[in-house]
């Protein structure tokens, strides 16, 4: 059911038109939906690898339940399609890996091979080539169980934990979430745990176990993703480093290996945060707890209690016809989605003295990070400041989120406060040599990363991007910075990283619509002229994408397959980021913004909100992505605030 409007948007006084209605009913639900405490929170949807990895961590540090068991169990099958597959993401290709993990799942639920679905679903993991060809991170997971050989996984030397951060290779020169990840994998591989299922899955090959395949690189798109996958010479470079990782392996001192060990153990722990998981994310976590408890921590242990007492936070339960279920999420947005909500309802013209308003000024306030982390290993001398993705991860900020608050501070009148000054202060130290800004750290472009085999799944660097530079530079116009060598800097990144079509890369949202929807305004903000031909091929370019119905889509195959960009079905999240870009670049008076403001008017449910079913978020650029679900409102509410106040 949508909410029709067939009346002039361009020709209704503001104050009455459909574009005014729909944002006023818009304004409404998100007010309706902060928790009292002031901050907003979507849920953060993904794929069922992570329900079937949270019965499996269950399963091998002993404590699964029949309850957990059968509800996690109900929401796998849910999502498996008629094919017999799962997929990463909603409408998405056949995915085997995933695939294969959902039916280990099951079959630890007690499904049956010979069961329709787990048939269906066997079918579909023979013909993609079997467990054979699956990733790295599945063939661990299976390794962890007995259903994999350890010698028949890439190298990942505990030793790597000892190196210092200006070797290559060092832990420090993989991003933030992957060296979260990579040493208590490297501490399982070192000690080679076995836990037992009860049962094998020897029907999943498609023949006798094969040696691991290539790895395939990391992400996938363009700058720098598509230029990095295409290196023929990283293959050879990537077997040339694991024979002489395994040759170490098979080699290495027991007393290093001994020293290695203790310090992985001590490293893991003191990252562990308030809340008990590490990074705020689902893989270092599930990989800590069982590194941990195979290194001997019992499960009374308190790090492992607050480990595990931290899951239930993440762990969402609820009714359906066919019985209760149970998911998790991956991640949590908390500051992410407030600060996109401050800045929606700076645009439509709330302000501090605002109560919703103020109470999340002051959430976010308290949010602050004022403590030292690993991004000061390449910013010794930078003083701490800024804000992080989730409730708790004060170890972790980052600069996308840091920016995001400071502009939705500075959109409600509250950018003038001593955090928001410390923050921008933050990010300006984080920027790269390059001029442009990465997500977490500074400078951690190293390629050998990108070269192993066990990479074979994920981004595991963190170079600059064009969504998180563009948040930065826009920041830095609109708080008074654009003459600044900071903000000349990332302009210029900016400029050299526009694609031949016009567009931008997205690296945290799908895809080009979304760099290129956070381009345009930062440019406009540092005084680029709406005019000028950066900013007219990137406008052209949204004009040119714009669905038959008037929204703007990008599907997610877009990462691996060019000819996607800026295709897919119209969705509320990515018609409102064109429209962004459009109305930066002074096109509210043209019928592409007015086709696209109506798409969203049209489109409205009655309880002011929008239904986006597709993923619109990225996590992994061509392997892992997210549904925020507070995407489909935010961004209406700033396209439609906008649009209306060019009217007037």
């Amino acid at each position: 059911m949508t909410m029709q409007a067939d009346r002039n948007l361009t020709t209704d006084e503001p104050g009455t038109s459909p574009a005014r209605s729909a944002l006023d009913r818009s304004v409404a639900r998100l007010r309706a939906l902060q928790h009292p405490e002031g901050w907003w929170k979507g849920e953060l949807e993904t794929n069922v690898t992570i329900e079937a990895e949270d019965l499996l961590v269950r399963q091998f540090l002993g404590i699964r339940t029949d309850r957990e068991t059968e509800w996690t169990a109900r929401w796998i099958r849910s999502k498996q399609r008629g094919d017999g597959s799962w997929a990463t993401f909603h409408g998405g290709p056949a995915d085997l890996s995933t695939t294969v993990e959902a039916y280990l799942a099951l079959r630890l639920a007690g499904d049956r091979p010979e069961d329709a679905h787990l048939v269906r679903a066997r079918d579909v993991v023979r013909a993609l080539g079997g467990l054979e060809q699956s990733r790295v991170f599945t063939r661990i997971w299976l390794a962890l169980f007995g259903l994999w050989p350890w010698d028949r996984l890439p190298a990942v030397p505990v030793e790597q934990v000892l190196l210092p951060a200006w070797v290559p290779l060092s832990v420090h020169d993989f991003a933030c979430w992957a060296r979260q990840t990579i040493v208590p994998i490297a501490v399982l591989c070192a000690l080679r745990p076995h836990a037992a299922l009860g049962f094998d899955i020897t029907e999943l090959y498609a023949a006798e176990p094969a040696p691991t395949r290539p790895s395939r690189g990391s992400g996938a798109g363009s700058a720098p993703y598509r230029r990095l996958t295409m290196e023929r010479g990283r293959a050879l470079l990537g077997q040339v480093l694991d024979v002489g990782l395994r040759v170490f392996e098979r080699h290495h001192p027991g007393s290093l290996r001994s020293r290695a060990l203790r310090r992985a153990e001590a490293w893991i722990i003191e990252r562990q945060e308030a809340d008990g998981s590490w990074g705020g994310i689902q893989p270092p976590w599930v990989y800590s707890l069982m590194a941990l408890r195979t290194l001997g921590r019992p499960l009374d242990d308190p790090v492992m209690q607050l480990g595990l007492g931290g899951w239930s936070r993440f762990t969402v339960e609820e009714p359906t016809p066919d019985g209760p279920v149970r998911r998790i999420e991956a991640c949590q947005s908390p500051v992410w989605d407030t600060a996109l909500a401050l800045v929606a309802l700076g645009d439509a013209g709330l302000r501090h003295d605002d109560p919703a308003v103020a109470r999340a000024v002051d959430w976010v306030l308290r949010e602050e990070i004022t403590t030292r982390g690993d991004w000061a290993v390449r910013r010794p001398h930078l003083a701490a400041g800024g804000w992080a993705f989730e409730f708790d991860n004060d170890l972790y900020p980052d600069v996308d989120d840091t920016a995001e608050v400071v502009l939705g501070l500075d959109r409600v009148g509250a950018g003038g406060t001593a955090p928001a000054v410390r923050g921008t202060d933050w990010v300006l130290g984080m920027q790269c040599r390059d001029g442009g800004w990465a997500a977490f750290d500074a400078e951690n472009t190293s390629t050998l990363p990108l070269a192993l085999p066990f990479c074979d799944f994920g981004a595991v660097t963190d170079p600059p991007s064009a969504d998180v530079t563009a948040h930065v530079v826009e920041l830095l116009g609109l708080t008074g910075r654009a003459a600044s060598p900071a903000a000349r800097a990332g302009r210029d990144w900016l400029l050299r990283a526009q694609e031949p079509d016009g567009s931008w890369f997205g690296r945290w949202g799908a895809n080009h619509v979304y760099g290129t929807g956070a381009a345009l305004p930062a440019l406009v903000a540092v005084g680029v002229e709406p005019q000028e031909p950066a900013v007219r091929r990137g406008a052209a370019w949204l004009e040119q994408v714009q669905n038959v119905d008037g929204g703007w889509g990008e599907d997610l195959r877009s990462y691996r397959d060019p000819s996607q960009r800026g295709r897919g079905t119209s969705t509320a999240s990515q018609t409102a980021w064109a429209l962004l870009g459009l109305l930066a670049a002074e096109e509210s008076g043209s019928d592409a913004v007015r086709r696209g403001v109506q798409w969203l008017v049209e489109h409205q449910q009655p309880d002011g909100g929008w239904d986006e079913p597709h993923y619109t978020g990225t996590g992994f650029p061509g392997d892992f992505y997210i549904n925020y679900h507070l995407y489909r409102l935010v961004f209406p509410v700033s396209a439609l605030a906008r649009y209306v106040r060019s009217l007037s």
